[in-house]
């Protein structure tokens, strides 16, 4: 093979390998950026779109793990058998020589698998959210390891009968699982529920993650940052290593600083414009989830007008109910319009506070079921508006500290993206606990 040739091979093929590194730092740069930019939400308030919950794992029929026997939402297990043998092989030495020569291999084959999840709920101070596992990644808990020989019952007790060629008659059995009630870190897409009217995280092929982890928020940020690192380190390597490279082959050449010098400013080149190119799809899908949180209330809002015109139909029937109830029900029925963002909400602001005390004091309204449900479906609504008023103003809070740090604000300068104003505490009012209005 001609010097050139060989060349031009070392460098593309250094130059993937650099590609590759870059691609694998920023996609998880890309990951992290996305964990810190996303609010904890509580079960109850949780939205459609990219949502992280933190909670226990908690299940009406949890699952039984296959060693340990143990209560848990998933499991995986494995099997491996060890194996030994001595290898004769014959070989020709550099003077054309035939020999015989001895070796011994030994290793672990897997001999039996399986792993199974169930939807299960996550449960914080709020509620319960359901979870949907499959096809995401976990991050679950050691809970069975051990290495046995055939004498043990556990070897064929769990085990397969057939065994491996070679086998030294040693397994080792593993199993991983997410026990109940452990806590959990779960990130992934939330939508609507086919069988009621709730949400649920499941997988989706467009969302950018879904991680349910028994680790830390604070522990899986740390290794994402490390891996970052790891790949962008071994990429500057490679690229040095290709410039090596390029230098030795080149026949009759001094070695020369020049080689290194071209290939290390076309790394941090290459290393700028992946930084840029991930911090602004990082502001483009920030600002997006900022619109969706807004979306939310607007959704909620929505829910609570169509409640009142049920209410009012409720209290109609009802004669002698006092003045203040009569002024009540008419201000709802005037006042069913939506607050547009960033506006204080007089019309809505407390309605499910002042209809419960002004309706306390009436025994048949109090115990009509058709008023409760309707009532309890208001209260419900009016704690949901109030979470989402909260969540809407944690991610646009994040949106905004990103459009301040230096350097993430020039990029954001460059977008043309501007801050979003946050939602007053007096906007919205947090619904009372539900009142037991039958009592």
């Amino acid at each position: 093979m001609q010097s050139g040739t060989l060349l031009l091979i070392v460098v593309i093929v250094g130059s993937l390998l650099v590609a590759g590194c870059l691609f694998g730092a920023f996609r998880n740069l890309s990951r992290k950026r996305l964990l810190n930019d996303n609010p904890t939400s509580k079960t109850q308030g949780v939205f459609i779109g990219l949502v992280e919950v933190k909670g226990t794992a908690e299940s009406e029929s949890p699952l039984v793990s296959y060693l340990a026997g143990a209560q848990c939402v998933q499991y995986s297990w494995q099997i491996d058998e060890h194996w030994s043998r001595t290898v004769h092989e014959t070989y020709t030495d550099s003077k054309g020589q035939t020999h015989t020569r001895t070796r011994q291999e030994s290793g672990w084959t897997n001999v039996a698998k399986d792993s199974k999840a169930a939807p299960f709920y996550v449960k914080d101070d709020t509620g319960l959210l359901r979870v949907v596992p499959e096809g995401a990644s976990i991050e679950a808990k050691e809970i069975f390891e051990r290495t046995c020989s055939r004498n043990d019952p556990l070897y064929y007790g769990k085990g397969p009968e057939k065994q491996v060629a070679n086998s030294d008659h040693r397994r080792r059995f593993h199993e991983t699982a997410i026990p109940l009630h452990a806590l959990l870190y779960i990130v992934g897409q939330a939508h609507e529920r086919e069988d009621v009217v709730a949400a649920e995280i499941a997988r989706d092929k467009t969302a950018p993650m879904f991680l349910i982890s028994m680790k830390t928020e604070k522990q899986v940020n740390t290794r994402l940052g490390v891996t970052v690192w790891v790949w962008f380190i071994l990429g500057l390597i490679l690229g040095l290593g290709t410039a090596l490279a390029w230098n030795l082959l080149r026949s009759n050449a001094v070695v020369s600083v020049l080689p290194f010098i071209i290939a290390l400013i076309i790394f941090l080149l290459a290393a700028g414009i992946g930084w840029l190119w991930t911090v602004y799809n990082g502001f483009i899908n920030l600002h997006h989830r900022v619109e969706q949180g807004w979306s939310q209330i607007e959704v909620q809002l929505k829910r609570r007008a169509d409640l009142i015109p049920n209410l009012v139909e409720a209290v109609r029937g009802y004669r002698d109910y006092e003045q203040a109830t009569q002024t009540l029900v008419t201000e709802m029925r005037t006042q069913l319009t939506a607050t547009p963002p960033g506006v204080a909400g007089p019309d809505f602001k407390g309605v499910a506070r002042r209809l419960i005390a002004a309706i306390e004091n009436y025994p048949e309204l109090k115990a009509n079921e058709s008023f409760i449900r309707l009532q309890k479906s208001l209260v419900e609504t009016e704690q949901r508006i109030a979470l989402a008023r909260d969540y809407f103003n944690e991610i646009a809070t994040f949106y905004n500290n990103r459009l301040e740090i230096v350097p993430d604000r020039w990029v954001g300068a460059l977008a043309r993206l501007r801050p979003q104003t946050l939602m007053s505490a007096t906007d919205f009012e947090r619904a009372p606990v539900i009142v037991k209005l039958a009592e």
